[in-house]
């Protein structure tokens, strides 16, 4: 079989899918798209999101070749997966014509934003079509495109961070040392995946912001798979309870840490029996000796309020290690520093960083690691991405633009027709999307990712350049834009009170 674990490539998707061709109405053609209804998390205040994940998606699936014993053992499979075990309807005949015909890629066509693209609610990041006999199809892949939300959340979700740090920076950061603000957000998240693949794309997505990670999986991924091997994520020595807990004394440990790897910078948890005990007896033995070999400290406080430890930490570090005042007023702590680890989120470090900052310390003093909440506690629903048909030409060459619009649920409505998405001048370069028979001449944002197959002559860009445009975008783009031009916007009412006409009426039902 072709498809990954061991499964046929025509159940990578949902059951209903399969008995979707056979009741598609007969056409030349179909279409639909891709976009997030909504901000990350509703956020009021900026609506930027980032479009990244397609490339692991089209490579590792969508674009692997179908073969007749795909067909052959997804037969099997649907012979007994209907209601009491009876055969589940499915298109065979339309997959082995396009194993014999089409070399076993899958029939559709993909036009879409380039990786690390920052978008905003409603802009049309995907665009998939189907012909012919195939028309029916053009949504079979719809769900395994969608698993593109993780990564797209958790790299939305690491620039939020980003933009957080970075406005604390401003304020307490001198410019020499605005280079340690690619470290200060650190992924902990491994063990809190559901699989290593999870891990290497969420890990992957956050790397396109910050470089600091302990997931290896996507730091090798980025490097080797991604960026032609071109390191991005770093990491440094560091302890966990085991490692504290092993010897007698917490004071042992440390010393032993720092014997091994104090020249350069390591971290050690200190809360393994009392925390303020440990700041109080062990941190000036630590300081002693990280002085003399010039080593950097980083105290992990793991429970208790996080505030509070933060602040312990940096007070303790200060009193003994010293600090010096930079040009803009606050302490900048020698030879250590704290990280947070313990459930951060995107609240409680601004929280973290204003009260370090009003206590003050420079935001370069303290740092934050995520697991969970970075690579696990996120969903679908955070960024609303759907897929909806928004076009279909009949045999007779009719064609209807369509839109979904439920009564009872605003938030769905979709686009009619077939789109355009191009860079808005009087938007910092932001992108609108447009009717493609009403578009604006300069170059289309939606580029042709998979044409029926791998596009020749398509090479997909280096990490660091995705790296770069979202860094670019997210800069320069503001945080909320029109994202959907007034001609669009006009045509999607238009559509909508024909559409609307036809339910009140009746005919929509008939």
């Amino acid at each position: 079989m072709s498809g990954p674990f061991g499964l046929p490539l025509a159940l990578l998707t949902d059951s209903y899918k399969a008995s979707h061709a056979a009741v598609f109405p007969s056409a030349l053609s179909a279409t639909a798209y891709a976009e997030f209804r909504q901000p990350f998390n509703n956020d009021p205040s900026d609506h930027r999101m980032v479009f990244y994940g397609l490339q692991y998606i089209i490579t590792t699936y969508v674009s692997r070749i179908w073969t007749d014993t795909d067909v052959d053992t997804a037969k099997a499979f649907f012979s007994t997966h209907n209601a009491g075990h009876s055969a589940f309807p499915f298109p065979e005949t339309l997959f082995r014509k396009f194993v014999r015909e089409n070399n076993g890629h899958f029939p559709i066509r993909i036009y879409a934003m380039r990786e690390g693209s920052v978008v905003y609610p409603h802009t049309p990041v995907m665009q998939i079509s189907a012909r012919d006999e195939y028309a029916g199809l053009v949504t079979y892949l719809e769900s395994v495109l969608l698993m593109m939300w993780y990564p797209s959340a958790v790299a939305t979700l690491s620039r939020k961070a980003h933009t957080r740090i970075k406005e604390r920076y401003s304020q307490s950061v001198d410019d020499s040392a605005m280079w340690t603000l690619e470290s200060r957000m650190h992924d902990f998240g491994f063990r809190a995946c559901t699989c290593v693949e999870q891990s290497m794309l969420g890990g992957a997505a956050h790397l396109l912001t910050f470089a600091g990670s302990d997931t290896m999986s996507a730091a090798y991924y980025v490097q080797h798979v991604l960026n032609g091997g071109r390191p991005v994520a770093t990491s440094v020595p560091a302890t966990e309870h085991s490692v504290m807990t092993a010897y007698q004394s917490e004071r042992q440990a440390v010393m032993r840490v720092l014997d091994e790897y104090g020249k350069g910078v390591v971290a050690c948890v200190l809360d393994s029996y009392d925390y303020a005990r440990a700041l109080r007896d062990v941190l000036p033995i630590v300081a002693e000796r990280q002085v003399r070999d010039g080593g950097v400290f980083v105290i992990r406080p793991d429970s208790g309020d996080q505030v509070e430890a933060v602040l312990m930490g940096l007070q303790a570090a200060d009193k003994v290690f010293g600090s010096t005042l930079n040009s803009k007023g606050y302490k900048v702590i020698r030879n250590a520093s704290v990280i947070q680890g313990d459930g951060v989120t995107l609240d409680s470090l601004v929280r973290i960083l204003d009260a370090v900052l009003n206590a003050g310390f420079s935001a370069e003093c303290v740092g934050f690691g995520m697991g969970g909440g970075l690579l696990q506690k996120l969903d679908r629903d955070m960024m609303g991405m759907a897929v909806k048909l928004s076009s279909i030409t009949y045999e007779d060459g009719q064609t209807r633009d369509i839109m979904k619009f439920p009564k009872q649920g605003s938030s769905k409505v979709s686009l009619p027709g077939k789109f355009s998405v191009h860079a808005d001048a009087t938007q910092n370069g932001a992108p609108v999307a447009y009717r493609a028979s009403h578009a604006p001449s300069d170059p289309d944002l939606l580029q042709l990712v998979y044409d029926c197959g791998p596009v020749p002559g398509h090479t997909w860009d280096s990490f660091d350049a995705v790296r770069a445009r979202l860094d670019d975008q997210w800069t320069r783009f503001p945080k909320i834009a029109r994202a959907v031009s007034d001609d669009l916007l006009d045509y999607q009412k238009l559509i909508h009170d024909r559409q609307e006409q036809r339910v009140n009426d009746g005919s929509a039902f008939a």
